[in-house]
């Protein structure tokens, strides 16, 4: 079973959940708005993708911060940060045994899966 970790509204994430779909590969979504995050699952994304990959700096959200939280962000005060503002993690986020994928990219979830055309 995966996990997508996203927004539902979110047309990525929706794109993902299709394309899961179609492919007889089990997910679940867990909805960063309606379930929340907690520190411990954004230490673990931070630490299979980097901190600066987490981050989603294309969101309205991240555009809505002020300059100096933007421009000072860092690894120590990262987590405080997708705390208070889930929306700014990049999604979707797809965890299952063995599996870590951030974002989406037909191709990537074709050779991670075993998927041929």
């Amino acid at each position: 079973m995966l996990t997508v970790y996203g927004i539902k509204n979110c047309d990525t994430v929706k794109k993902t959940l299709s394309w899961l779909q179609q492919h007889q590969l089990e997910s679940v979504l867990h909805d960063y708005r309606q379930q929340g995050v907690d520190q411990h699952f954004l230490q673990q994304i931070i630490n299979y993708f980097g901190w600066e990959n987490v981050v989603n700096k294309r969101s309205t959200t991240w555009r809505n911060l002020d300059e100096q939280t933007k421009n000072n962000l860092n690894s120590d005060n990262v987590v405080t940060l997708l705390l208070q503002q889930p929306t700014l993690i990049k999604r979707p986020i797809v965890l299952g045994e063995h599996i870590q994928l951030i974002g989406f990219n037909e191709k990537q979830y074709a050779t991670t899966f075993g998927v041929t055309k």
